[in-house]
């Protein structure tokens, strides 16, 4: 299958680490997968294309504006590629009704002046198919697509035996106890709140990190356009002994996570209320670390299989760490279940296999 990813890919942000795996798993599963667009000075292994022939399907990949092409190469894409061999994956649920949720949102014409009339109109223009990452979209017309997925051959270190995987974790010294990656956007409470319950018992499970855009201070530009739920407290995370740190490029993230006993996996709002998954929401798992779910228990369960609901902290976070640090076989035994699960459902050969029916079945 020849297939074409149509996207933005930033180094600092989004997707782009599930668009290196998809070219790398495709690539190994004899697949030919490139980006559209010109070569990128600051992904050079990311291979790009401007051939448009051959293409068995045209993914449109959309999360901001800028995901679309410009013109004229938006023109050349929907003039040269058949309708019936371009789909499009709604990454941020814009091919919703306008949704607030606590202070997040998947419309807000003042932050890209687009209301959501435009946006509806936007991902029905390449295709007829529109794809979410859940299980179960809010309309009827959209289809279900994770597009994220589990890269066995990407863990850090791979792991069989419950017992030595517990005993090199407890024993390995590490920069941090818990630390979250991931960018100042509609997650401040959840992460005040984890550092919050994790603070008393700081020193025995070790230190909190916190790597991201714009954790350090509420940036200028929501404070001009009155954008709420970029929130951060300086003074707070300071008395907590959290370490701040900001944005680092998507191939230093696992710098990080491996230098942490625990890191939490956070979904925004909205995201929680359309049950997406994310590029963290598996990605976590390839690392050197405990993942927490921080997440509803029937959708870790259905995305993760019954072992992970073990790493669901609950309310009790602070006796949960203390406790796995105490007896973290059983943990570590829920890590490796959770890791054969996804490789079972939700490899990247999985998402290929669903692409290639997609692709046979448009082309009908």
């Amino acid at each position: 299958m020849k297939l074409l990813l149509v996207t933005s890919c930033d180094p600092w942000t989004r997707s782009v680490s599930t668009i290196h795996h998809y070219v790398a798993a495709g690539r190994a599963l004899g697949h030919d997968v490139a980006l559209y667009g010109p070569p990128n000075a600051d992904l050079p292994g990311l291979p790009t294309t401007t051939d448009l022939g051959g293409v068995d399907l045209a993914l449109f990949v959309i999360q901001v504006p800028g995901d679309f092409p410009q013109m004229p190469h938006l023109a050349r894409l929907i003039d040269t590629i058949p309708r019936e061999k371009r789909a499009v994956v709604d990454l941020w649920g814009r091919y919703n009704e306008t949704i607030f949720i606590e202070h997040d949102f998947n419309h807000l014409e003042k932050l890209d002046s687009h209301p959501g009339w435009e946006w509806e109109e936007a991902l029905r223009a390449p295709s007829d198919t529109v794809l979410q990452p859940t299980l179960r979209p809010l309309r009827p017309d959209v289809g279900s697509f994770l597009f994220h997925a589990f890269a066995p051959d990407a863990v850090v270190q791979p792991e069989t035996s419950a017992e030595k995987a517990a005993a090199r974790w407890r024993d390995s010294e590490r920069w941090f106890g818990v630390a979250y990656v991931g960018s100042n956007w509609q997650r401040w409470e959840q992460v005040r709140d984890f550092f919050k319950a994790h603070a008393p018992v700081r020193k025995e499970v070790g230190w909190a990190g916190l790597i991201g855009w714009d954790w350090k201070e509420r940036p200028e530009w929501a404070i001009q356009q009155g954008i709420v739920g970029i929130d951060t407290d300086p003074d707070l995370l300071l008395s907590m002994d959290v370490t701040v740190k900001g944005g680092v490029r998507f191939d230093e993230i696992f710098r990080y996570l491996n230098q942490s006993k625990f890191a939490p996996v956070f979904h925004r709002p909205l995201f929680r209320h359309l049950n997406f998954v994310t590029g963290r929401s598996f990605e976590t798992f390839h690392a050197d670390t405990v993942p927490l779910l921080m997440l509803p228990r029937p959708f870790v369960e259905a995305i993760y299989g019954p072992a992970a609901l073990a790493l669901v902290p609950g309310e009790d976070i602070a006796g949960y760490l203390t406790k796995a640090l105490k007896e973290p076989e059983p943990i570590w035994d829920a890590v490796i279940k959770t890791r054969a699960h996804l490789a079972a459902h939700h490899s990247y050969a999985r998402r290929f296999e669903d692409l290639a029916a997609l692709a046979a079945g448009r082309a009908r």
